[in-house]
């Protein structure tokens, strides 16, 4: 299943449109750089804010690109469970490895509506599922529960991105879902820790900008070199940090503008460009990690 270092991409827009050169100049880039897996139209590839056309498109040109070099986990999220199913519908026609699908946000939903969404996604499509909690965006969690009734009922409820940053919940989902439960971590600055407990890698921002530090992170903590792991840590922390200091994907949208001349400076309402003291904290992190 999923392990190591596997980017949340960035969707590079170019007057107001997706620019798809420099999208396919990035996947090949992440590629190239160690990444062993690739999630385009997640929340920082500002899924939320493109059309659906716009968003299959992105995931085709992914798959695409990819082109089998590494698995494509396409996002799929939608609070509108049938629109949900459309999107998996559609990675699974673009030749998609797996849908990462977030729970249903704005709605709040009991726990019996969350199991509704996705046990309705998963009878319709065969696409594995991979389960995306982030309470602190969504509202809803997906409780442990509802995740092992969904991975007892459906084989293709394969694994979870967790970003509850509540690291007992890794063991909690281990005992109750088993040991090839794929968990991935959905937070940069705990994934030393997720990873400890067990977890097989993480769903980055920060691998965006500095994918093979973040590559070679990952393959430490598998590899069980927790003292390089530590290393790449320290290392890479202040850069964790700053991906958040402004509303993201401004910071990563920033810091990729200023190691790449072929990423576009645009990000979509309501999301702005980061502030002049953000993009400082942003330099200060790149400097420390080496990346300038």
């Amino acid at each position: 299943m999923f392990s190591g270092s596997i980017p949340a991409l960035v969707t590079p827009f170019r007057d107001g449109r997706v620019d798809e050169e420099a999208f396919r100049a990035f996947v090949d880039w992440q590629i190239e750089e160690g990444s062993s897996a690739l999630v385009p139209c997640g929340t920082t590839g500002e899924s939320a804010t493109m059309t659906i056309e716009e968003h299959n498109r992105v995931v085709r040109i992914c798959v695409e690109q990819a082109a089998g070099r590494v698995p494509v986990i396409a996002g799929c999220g939608s609070n509108d469970t049938r629109i949900a199913l459309e999107h998996m519908f559609a990675a699974q026609a673009a030749g998609a490895d797996a849908a990462l699908v977030v729970a249903p946000y704005y709605n709040k939903p009991n726990q019996d509506g969350v199991y509704q969404h996705f046990a309705y996604l998963a009878e319709r499509c065969d696409l594995p599922i991979v389960l995306y909690n982030v309470p602190s965006r969504t509202i809803t969690d997906i409780g442990v529960p509802v995740m092992h009734r969904l991975a007892e009922e459906f084989s293709s409820v394969v694994g979870i991105k967790d970003a509850t940053g509540n690291l007992g919940r890794v063991t909690a989902q281990r005992l109750a879902c088993g040991p090839d439960f794929c968990q991935l971590s959905g937070n940069d600055e705990t994934a030393l820790g997720f990873n400890a407990m067990g977890g097989r890698g993480c769903i980055s921002v920060t691998a965006n900008i500095a994918p093979r530090l973040c590559a070679d992170f990952q393959a430490a903590c598998l590899s069980g070199d927790w003292e390089t792991a530590l290393h790449l840590q320290d290392r890479l922390y202040p850069l964790h940090d700053a991906m958040f200091c402004d509303s993201s994907p401004g910071p990563v949208k920033y810091a990729l503008s200023r190691l790449r001349n072929d990423m576009p400076s645009e990000v979509r309402l309501p999301i702005t460009w980061p502030s002049g003291a953000a993009r400082a904290t942003v330099d200060r992190a790149l400097e420390i990690a080496g990346l300038v």
